[in-house]
């Protein structure tokens, strides 16, 4: 489990914001809120529109409950798009989709924590005292220092096809292995989010795979041992939109 500095302490938890498309489990989140958080005022909203309504009329949530798969998001862009309205307020993730890649790109990102939906609701009533006492939550599956250890080779020596890259193409390979969607290859590089998807495009077809997943494996298999887990395809893919 890893233990980070998060802005709200666990007395400062009085008003929560669950932002989930499926009613049931969007009141099953008000319910363990409510056991450890019992004064907290809770809003439940089922798309990320609403949520940025209830900001926009005033909302300050001291806490964000957010799932990744929402009816009018794309990818992590919708916690991107959040976390930049409340940069000092701790979103903690709880979704269906989940991937070493994944997860640790939205705690890299500014997540608080992340939980499986799967997650008891005792073990869920746990994170939310930790996460609401300023702690980053992460399972232990999720975590990976082999991961953040290994030595960084040049990309260009991993596979003979990436020396065919152009530099901007290696660029966006290097942040694509790192787990970065589409959006954010575009903001670190100064690009449009359009040429990036180009680039990709172009390198895909140099490198003779069909999508960004298989180029990264393609990369990684090449390189260093690499930790070895269970991962989620659709978390995966998930990174790419």
């Amino acid at each position: 489990m890893e233990h980070g500095v998060i802005t709200a302490g666990h007395g400062d938890v009085s008003y929560v914001l669950i932002v989930d498309d499926h009613p049931l489990y969007r009141d099953a989140l008000g319910s363990a809120i409510q056991l450890v958080f019992p004064n907290a005022e809770i809003t439940q909203t089922e798309t990320l529109t609403e949520a940025l309504a209830a900001l926009d009329n005033g909302a300050q949530p001291d806490l964000v409950m957010f799932d990744l798969k929402l009816p009018d998001v794309c990818g992590i862009s919708g916690f991107l798009s959040l976390r930049d309205r409340l940069p000092s307020t701790p979103i903690l993730v709880i979704s269906a989709l989940a991937s070493v890649e994944l997860v640790q790109t939205l705690i890299r990102e500014g997540a608080a924590g992340f939980l499986p939906k799967e997650t008891s609701a005792q073990h869920l009533k746990e994170v939310l005292s930790q996460v609401g006492a300023g702690q980053t939550y992460v399972p232990a599956a999720y975590q990976s220092a082999a991961r953040k250890d290994r030595p960084v080779t040049p990309i260009e020596e991993v596979h003979p096809k990436l020396a065919a890259l152009t530099p901007q193409q290696r660029k966006i390979m290097k942040l694509i292995c790192a787990g970065k969607a589409n959006k954010q290859i575009a903001y670190e590089l100064s690009l449009a989010e359009a040429t990036v998807k180009a680039h990709i495009t172009a390198l895909l077809r140099r490198l003779g795979v069909r999508n960004r997943t298989q180029a990264a494996v393609l990369v990684e298999s090449e390189g260093p041992a690499q930790l070895q887990d269970s991962e989620d395809p659709e978390a995966q893919a998930f990174l790419s939109r």
